[in-house]
């Protein structure tokens, strides 16, 4: 995978790399990353010589058919590990005991602390549990990561990939052995997941948004959710205005009781909507 799949891409994109001699050459290592695209988990092995290993979940690997078994055979092959996010506690345990075996075997192992890919290009908030708890459990160093502009390279809705040059940022080995048994410490965990944000922010550059990514997401989805709504209410009372008007029902005033009242009422109420905003 390194010869066709990462050669191609060093080859078609052209990743600069910065920090590459922070990489142990063996022995275990966390890479705690910031995450914009789903590229991220193959421009960062494709630059180091050591295989990563990440962690993605077991719908890749179980799909039926010709395709799900390429699909399940290419994530096999770029070093993912399938997790089953059912259970009580979902893929945050599982996502631990896969990293601690990685690095039980001597081996690097990929994380992404937000938990999931950024909606907006912006840094947001570390997820607590995953990282701490594996980076104290094993005793692993961690070395912050920072991908640049690989959102750019694919944004959501594109199908070709933009032929452009991302970047890499790996930052210096982070030791947490004064830590050291206290990973069920909910506010050790929490003070070890922030520094590592605040080295990644560091490296990349990127705004920081204390408020997790899964939740930024679901407020864009209901804001979209209402726009939509707003537009189809703005229609409706366009196309029962225009119906008036056809039907030679008479001009009605703003404000009044017709179609065409209430559709200037409803352009009033979303105007103040965003004015408040």
């Amino acid at each position: 995978m390194k010869l066709s799949v990462g050669n191609g891409l060093k080859l078609a994109f052209r990743p600069w790399v910065e920090g590459l001699e922070h990489v142990p050459a063996e022995g275990p290592a966390i890479l705690a990353s910031n995450h914009l695209s789903f590229s991220d988990s193959f421009f960062l092995p494709a630059v180091l010589d050591r295989k990563v290993t990440f962690i993605a979940k077991a719908e890749y690997f179980t799909s039926p058919g010709v395709k799900g078994k390429l699909t399940a055979a290419f994530f096999k092959g770029v070093g993912q590990l399938p997790v089953d996010r059912s259970g009580a506690r979902g893929a945050g345990e599982a996502a631990i005991r896969s990293g601690l075996e990685v690095l039980a075997n001597g081996e690097l192992f990929g994380i992404y602390p937000e938990g999931t890919r950024s909606p907006d290009g912006r840094l947001y908030r570390g997820k607590p549990g995953g990282l701490a708890r594996v980076a104290l459990r094993s005793g692993a160093p961690v070395l912050p990561v920072a991908m640049v502009d690989t959102e750019k390279i694919q944004p959501p809705g594109q199908v070709m990939p933009k032929l452009m040059r991302p970047g890499i940022r790996i930052g210096e080995p982070m030791d947490f052995s004064r830590y050291q048994g206290m990973e069920n410490d909910r506010f050790i965990q929490r003070a070890l997941t922030d520094e590592v944000m605040y080295e990644i922010m560091r490296l990349s550059g990127q705004e920081y948004v204390d408020m997790y990514a899964t939740a930024a997401k679901r407020q864009l989805a209901e804001e979209a959710k209402r726009q939509t709504e707003a537009e189809r209410t703005v229609k409706e009372a366009e196309r029962e205005a225009g119906k008036a008007r056809q039907g030679d029902q008479g001009a009605v005033r703003p404000g009044g009781a017709g179609p065409a009242g209430r559709l200037a009422a409803v352009r009033r109420k979303w105007n103040e909507r965003d004015r408040a905003a």
